[in-house]
């Protein structure tokens, strides 16, 4: 794996455990003054997917400043084409060779999900192409053979599950990333944000140490 892709992992770690810590690193605070630099020019060392919830801005929870990360939002951290076109920009424009797309505990468009599997309603046809694309990885904790689980649980693993789908839809959903990732040129891994303790958890395609 390429030492970029593992450095980005690295310093996003010890960016989350700053933050989780309620500790601001002094490059994070006055990146405002590269603004003028930057304007010529970027390379963020990572791309993130994430979830567009107001809880959950990615370069506070990774202690992060202006040109540090390639951030896409948006509600569910689903993957559709124009997040996929986003990340394969940043690869390819940027040389970024990590790509973390993060769920977040208690994410209320994988909680709406869950509510249509159970009682369907009517959704605005917008809502729904979110939905629509949280559904299949989350729908197999509501079969009938599996066993029940606790609301908070059942949201848990639907968290991660819908995680695990983003990245695995990257993975294997674009030429130009699977050319990446095969050449060991570029890493996509699954964590998860608690709200709770404001701690990030990478726990899907992460190499072993």
């Amino acid at each position: 794996m390429t030492t970029l892709a593992l450095e980005a992992l690295a310093r996003l770690r010890d960016g989350n455990a700053r933050y989780a810590s309620d500790v601001r690193s002094l490059e994070s605070m006055v990146s405002h003054t590269r603004r003028g630099a930057l304007a010529a020019a970027q390379s963020p060392f990572a791309i993130i997917l994430g979830c567009s919830d107001s809880r959950v801005p990615a370069e506070v929870v990774f202690d992060q400043g202006l040109g540090d990360l390639f951030v896409i939002r948006v509600a569910g951290n689903i993957v559709a084409p124009s997040q996929v076109g986003s990340v394969e920009f940043a690869a390819d424009r940027f040389g970024t060779r990590l790509v973390v797309v993060m769920g977040h505990s208690g994410c209320g468009a994988i909680t709406a999900t869950l509510e249509v599997l159970r009682e369907p309603t009517e959704q605005s046809s917008h809502i729904r192409s979110i939905t629509d694309r949280v559904r299949p990885s989350v729908e197999p904790l509501l079969e009938p053979d599996m066993p029940r689980l606790e609301e908070a649980t059942l949201i848990d693993k639907a968290v991660r599950a819908n995680v695990r789908a983003s990245c695995n839809q990257l993975r294997h959903g674009s030429a130009l990333l699977e050319q990446l990732i095969s050449s060991d040129s570029l890493l996509v891994v699954g964590a998860e944000y608690s709200l709770e303790t404001g701690l990030v958890d990478f726990f899907d395609g992460v190499p072993r140490e």
